[in-house]
């Protein structure tokens, strides 16, 4: 699962899903076998596969592992039983909008199938799981073939959160325009907020831009505002878990701070996502269930208590960055700029 320096984050193999633990890294690198939903469904919730692009493709995978024991039931009970486990899985993580999708195009694929066997039924489902998995992986690309035109040499970008290779099945969404950088032989200085609570830039961002050789430097959330203060960043590059139809966007906790001190400092922020992340049926950001996390992801840090047993706490997973602090959206048509509800729809639509 390590491509010239690059690292996939599940692969399937026709009978089971693996893949890398991330709660695991940078200290160890271990792929874990996927052999029940319900093992599947605990590793998205414990976050042991994370990004809104991997965990769609995760839970079509996991889908199939979930129903192939019923293969040889009458076809409506078969359907039945697969409505249930996908409903299952989509319980697992509320805000991102990936989920979702996957498992609504597995359910599509069986509703429409012609197959009058459940056994044929699952193969149909199968092919449309790695559909969506290849899907994936151009869609990052062409992300990163957009977003790089951005980039220039010498150029600080900053990011937040994991959005790389190890949030989808691809190069990444707010990564892959660096990589493809990279490759192009454009040197970018990259700022890896660490991302608190859990720490996804630090464990992972820096982890893959470090593997890859991108020139990284590792840094606090709460320092943010100062290497800014010294020219050092030109543009930051975000993932996110939902975008609504006005453009407010939800992305990990921290997020909309960092787009507040972007405004302030005239930094442009852009948000790199698939089609797949915009929910037009989410009219405004207000409308986007946050993800509250357990009170011991605060409590602690790393494997030491740094708080307080008892003490009060609030653990939203995410928060939503208006869309007037966004200056355009990454995504497999383009490059997308305001006013966004009417411009996304406009892009969208025509698809």
């Amino acid at each position: 699962m390590l491509d010239k320096g690059r690292i996939s984050t599940l692969e399937w193999d026709g009978e089971f899903l693996y893949i890398i633990d991330q709660t695991k890294l940078p200290v160890e690198l271990v792929i874990e076998k996927q052999t029940s939903i319900e093992q599947g469904f605990d590793s998205i919730k414990q976050l042991k596969v994370r990004g809104a692009p991997a965990i769609g493709v995760a839970a079509a995978y996991l889908l199939l592992i979930g129903i192939r024991s019923y293969i040889d039931k009458p076809k409506k009970e078969f359907l039945d039983i697969l409505s249930k486990k996908a409903d299952y899985l989509d319980s697992s993580r509320p805000t991102a909008v990936n989920l979702g999708y996957a498992l609504k195009r597995m359910l599509s694929c069986s509703s429409k199938s012609s197959s009058e066997t459940s056994a044929e039924i699952y193969k149909e489902l199968e092919q449309e799981a790695i559909k969506i998995h290849k899907e994936d992986e151009f869609i990052c690309k062409s992300i990163g073939e957009y977003g790089s035109t951005l980039l220039k040499d010498d150029m600080g970008v900053i990011t937040h959160c994991n959005a790389g290779s190890l949030a989808v099945s691809g190069l990444g969404t707010a990564l892959a325009p660096i990589y493809i950088a990279h490759d192009n032989g454009i040197k970018v200085r990259v700022f890896a907020d660490e991302t608190r609570p859990l720490l996804q830039g630090a464990r992972l961002t820096a982890f893959e831009l470090f593997n890859a050789g991108v020139d990284v430097t590792l840094i606090c959330d709460n320092m943010a505002a100062f290497v800014m203060s010294k020219g050092l960043v030109d543009i930051a590059i975000v993932g996110c878990d939902r975008v609504a139809a006005n453009g407010d966007t939800a992305n990990k906790i921290g997020t909309m701070g960092l787009a507040i001190l972007c405004k302030h400092f005239s930094i442009p922020l852009y948000i790199a996502c698939p089609s797949t992340t915009f929910d037009f049926n989410t009219k405004t950001g207000e409308d986007i269930i946050i993800e509250e996390r357990e009170a011991s992801e605060v409590i602690n840090f790393g494997e030491r208590q740094t708080a307080p047993s008892d003490i009060k706490v609030r653990n939203p997973a995410f928060d939503v960055t208006p869309n007037d602090l966004i200056e355009g959206f990454i995504t497999e048509h383009g490059i997308i700029h305001s006013p966004f509800d009417q411009n996304l729809k406009n892009i969208f639509y025509k698809k």
